[in-house]
């Protein structure tokens, strides 16, 4: 298998969420035919959940094996676990909570509210833990999993998880998580896997919807910086795609475009 890049666009939102979510479910019956289990990431966001409200909401739902299926987060707001802000809860009700997954299988970050270590950083601590986490579950001489698919949203300004333009988060090669304070999107404090982790996937999937992410996606597109628009350093191990709708695909040319619809 070789390493592509595509961008697929879709006539909107819902359409956008139903092609990612339909492409999800058939990759995860390839992917367990061949292997004992899979590892997913995923992300927060207005479309990042509706994909999982789609994938909840097929017909081929329940053909997966979901005992069989570990479900990270590329990143975490630091809030309490309750809050309706957490990328967590919204997963949960959108889809994990709907499936037969193992609590075991659900790798979620650190909450503000969780207990606290005495003398230690919290925010530090989660960071800590989840990377501990990681490692527990990955191959021998690993940091981390190796992860089947990656879903990622982009920010309008080019910020993939909670790894923000000009910040030294995105530039970290050797940490499987950091820590991001005073975040230029609220809330201040937040938890990311870093680009290295990110990359490890063999897919990574950027989905995309909205005006306001096309000046980001076509920049990423033309090559800028990682340090200007984190997501054009996003590359999965052997297919990088771009799930779009037409607003987000205003500024790419033509001839990157496969329709989807």
């Amino acid at each position: 298998m070789t390493n592509e890049r595509r961008v697929l666009l879709h006539q909107n939102k819902q359409a956008l969420a139903g092609s990612v979510a339909a492409r999800f479910l058939t990759n995860m019956v390839d992917v367990l035919a061949k292997q004992d289990e899979a590892h997913v990431v995923l992300t927060g966001g207005s479309v990042g959940i509706a994909v999982l409200a789609a994938i909840n909401e097929s017909a081929a739902r329940d053909t997966i094996d979901w005992s069989r299926v570990n479900f990270w987060w590329g990143d975490e707001r630091w809030v309490p676990r309750a809050d309706a802000e957490r990328n967590e809860l919204q997963a949960r009700d959108a889809l994990l909570d709907h499936i037969d997954v193992p609590p075991g299988n659900i790798h979620a970050f650190g909450a503000s509210d969780d207990p606290a270590e005495a003398g230690v950083d919290p925010l530090d601590a989660a960071a800590a833990r989840y990377s501990a986490e990681l490692l527990a579950h990955a191959p021998e001489g690993a940091q981390y999993p190796r992860f089947d698919v990656t879903l990622l949203g982009v920010g309008p300004d080019g910020h993939i998880a909670s790894l923000f333009p000009h910040r030294s988060g995105i530039r970290e090669r050797d940490a499987s998580v950091v820590t991001v304070r005073d975040s230029p999107k609220p809330p201040s404090d937040r938890l990311s896997l870093t680009r290295p982790v990110l990359n490890s996937s063999d897919r990574v999937w950027l989905v995309l919807a909205g005006s306001d992410k096309a000046s980001a996606l076509g920049l990423a597109l033309a090559g800028a910086s990682r340090d200007e628009v984190p997501a054009a350093g996003i590359k999965g191990r052997y297919r990088t795609m771009f799930f779009v709708d037409s607003d987000a695909a205003a500024q790419v040319p033509e001839n990157l475009i496969a329709p989807a619809y």
